[in-house]
């Protein structure tokens, strides 16, 4: 496919997507069109900040990379990050080099756990909230060095897909005074795992206007089921 065709159709698709969910969906669809094996969407680290895991928003990556990355503190020691403290210049690097001579220099310790991981090769795009907040995608893989044409593809739809995140994203900041009192309470009910009728039962109400507040619910954190609902309330700290 025509490079400006694919990128056209991707970005035309995440800007679509309505959850998290669909969207890591999308892009590991676009991870896999770029021969790369995962994707991150992570908040920038800032100069206090030693742990990988506290600021991970979205990743496909093994949960076990992440775990072994933070016991070896290895967020302070990764050469990239000093490039991106002044900088909004996407990176690119393989541990196998460009093939110009120029290979990516770290940690012995690092290189060892990204060949065990099969992630030699990787990118790294700088994007920016609309409340100034700053946050990174990253692509991790196992292939040559992304090409600048490749980059530039890979850059423009991580625009994309940042900007889809960040609306949910913000969406979600407000959510906890979206939901009335009563909502929240079916809500806590549900993820019990009462039904329409019990609830009713419990609250003295009808089992059709349980429904009703449960629907209203879902309309409002943007799901499309009972299960998604309870789901994302409890990410969002809504319930327990």
């Amino acid at each position: 496919m025509i490079i400006a065709e694919r990128q056209s159709l991707l970005g035309e698709e995440i800007s679509s997507v309505a959850t998290r969910s669909q969207l890591m969906h999308v892009m590991s669809r676009v991870v896999r069109d770029f021969d790369l094996k995962y994707v991150t969407i992570q908040t920038a680290p800032g100069p206090n900040d030693t742990l990988l895991a506290p600021l991970v928003l979205e990743s496909t990556l093994p949960p076990q990379y992440v775990r072994e990355f933070d016991r070896a503190h290895f967020l302070k020691l990764c050469p990239i990050l000093p490039r991106l403290h002044d900088s909004i210049v996407p990176q690119r690097w393989s541990l196998d080099g460009d093939g110009k001579g120029n290979v990516f220099e770290c940690p012995p310790d690092l290189r060892e756990l990204m060949r065990r991981y099969d992630i030699p090769t990787g990118a790294l795009f700088i994007l920016s909230s609309v409340d100034s907040g700053r946050y990174h995608i990253r692509f991790d893989g196992s292939r040559p060095m992304l090409s600048q044409m490749e980059m530039n593809e890979l850059g423009m739809l991580s625009l994309y897909a940042f900007d889809t995140f960040d609306r949910m994203r913000r969406a979600e900041m407000v959510a906890p005074n979206i939901l009335s009192v009563r909502e929240l309470e079916v809500l806590r009910w549900t993820a019990q795992g009462k039904t329409s009728i019990e609830i009713g039962q419990i609250l003295s109400l009808s089992d059709h206007t349980i429904n009703a507040y449960m629907t209203n619910a879902i309309k409002k954190l943007d799901c499309v089921n009972r299960t998604q609902l309870v789901a994302k309330a409890i990410r969002l700290k809504l319930i327990n």
